[in-house]
């Protein structure tokens, strides 16, 4: 039985593209509530493409391969996808879609509709961001092609470090150059966003305070919030820079890169493909960049790795807590964030000078709060939800109240 998007009842598809594969959530909003009715994700693009797709209680919902070749590019897959949803929601039954965008410029200090002339901007920005923005633009120009009457927000990573000070966003570099986009933006925003959006639940003093979120993942990042707004972050110019990461080596000296090309011959192309896909963890340890094949592993080179990982943390914390002026709550969050507790525990002995204390055990249950009781600063578990933090983006924007416009698809 089809069912159809009502005012009272509006679903927003949330898409946020990677490299290689693309998460997707359906999400549901109703009398100011927002569910989460699908998860899902398409893995394996470019080599063969599956998607599988679960309910909010875990369910399987779907399954399905293409296998190699064929017509499985981006914009076939999110035909597919838009088509699936109609034989489950009927048409009509998705109302908007939403995106994650990893880069908005200076420009974009807030999510936006999208429109021929934003995809254009947008497409611009392409050579700051070169890895990532093409990606997230692939299935935004597929919906804007073939359901152009169907809403879409771009959501971007950039927008919520806006609020840093001037003196934050700009590189010690001509003015010329700094003009032309060579400016620290910052990542990972949607994901602070969220966090601060729900750090009053869990502390309301450090909500109104200084609160340094560590977002651990593949993509590693730290952010200072001072009464929730961003006045300072790890990652700059690109998502290169900062922590150590899964495959990408964070905090590395300009002229290291300039020895690469001029004395071990390396094209612009090889460094790239280095830095990106082949240092960080994985470089490091020669043996991978996941976190819990590291921390499961007795090989010395992995020891070093997490002990890289965790020194950065510690050096950025320092720098961020200053930025900030002070300290009063540090929030672990992302998939290391929240499930590693060795690593929550060697980050907590680390910041010890700044009054970080953490209870074994509560570290060990993963928290929420996981500070000591004479702990100077609080410490919590905050488990992040960039596609929740996107779909009240494109609920607020585009409006539960309105009809729901049809996904028909164009000829």
């Amino acid at each position: 039985m089809s069912v159809e998007t009502t005012p009272e009842r509006f679903r927003v598809l949330v898409i946020n593209a990677g490299s290689s594969s693309i998460k997707v959530g359906v999400f549901e909003a109703a009398d100011g509530l927002l569910d989460r009715l699908i998860a899902g994700e398409i893995e394996g693009i470019g080599t063969a493409p599956r998607f599988h797709a679960r309910a909010a209680d875990g369910t399987a919902l779907a399954r399905k391969s293409w296998g190699e070749g064929g017509e499985a590019t981006v914009h076939h897959l999110i035909v597919w996808l838009i088509g699936w949803l109609e034989e489950r929601f009927g048409p009509g039954g998705i109302g908007a879609a939403g995106h994650r965008v990893a880069l908005g410029g200076l420009e974009h200090t807030a999510p936006v509709t999208v429109t021929a002339a934003v995809i254009a901007k947008l497409r611009a920005l392409v050579p700051l961001a070169p890895m990532h923005q093409p990606r997230n633009l692939e299935p935004i120009e597929a919906l804007a092609r073939d359901y152009p009457a169907l809403p879409q927000v771009a959501c971007f990573d950039t927008a919520f470090h806006r609020t840093m000070p001037e003196v934050a966003q700009i590189y010690g570099l001509p003015r010329a150059v700094s003009e032309a986009g060579a400016r620290r933006y910052g990542f990972h925003g949607l994901s602070y966003e969220y966090i601060a959006g729900v750090l009053p639940r869990f502390d309301a003093k450090a909500a109104r305070g200084r609160t340094i979120v560590a977002h651990l993942g593949s993509g590693a990042s730290m952010c200072a919030l001072v009464a929730g707004r961003s006045v300072a972050t790890t990652m700059g110019f690109s998502p290169l820079s900062g922590l150590v990461m899964a495959t990408r080596p964070g905090e590395l000296d300009p002229g290291l890169v300039l020895w690469l090309i001029s004395e071990r011959g390396m094209s612009a192309g090889d460094v790239e493909a280095m830095l990106y896909h082949d240092s960080g963890l994985k470089g490091v340890s020669g043996i991978s960049g996941d976190m819990r094949d590291l921390l499961a592993s007795e090989d010395r080179r992995a020891k070093e790795a997490i002990g890289l990982f965790v020194e950065r943390i510690g050096r950025e914390l320092g720098s961020l807590a200053a930025a900030a002026g002070g300290i009063d709550a540090l929030v672990f969050t992302a998939g290391i964030g929240e499930n590693a507790a060795a690593v929550r525990a060697a980050v907590g002995e680390g910041a010890a000078w700044l009054g970080v204390a953490i209870d074994p055990a509560a570290n060990a249950r993963g928290g929420p709060r996981i500070s000591s009781d004479d702990s100077a600063v609080a410490v919590w578990v905050i488990p992040t939800d960039e596609e929740a933090m996107i779909a009240r983006h494109v609920v607020r924007m585009v409006g539960a109240g309105e009809a729901a416009v049809p996904t028909g698809r164009q000829p």
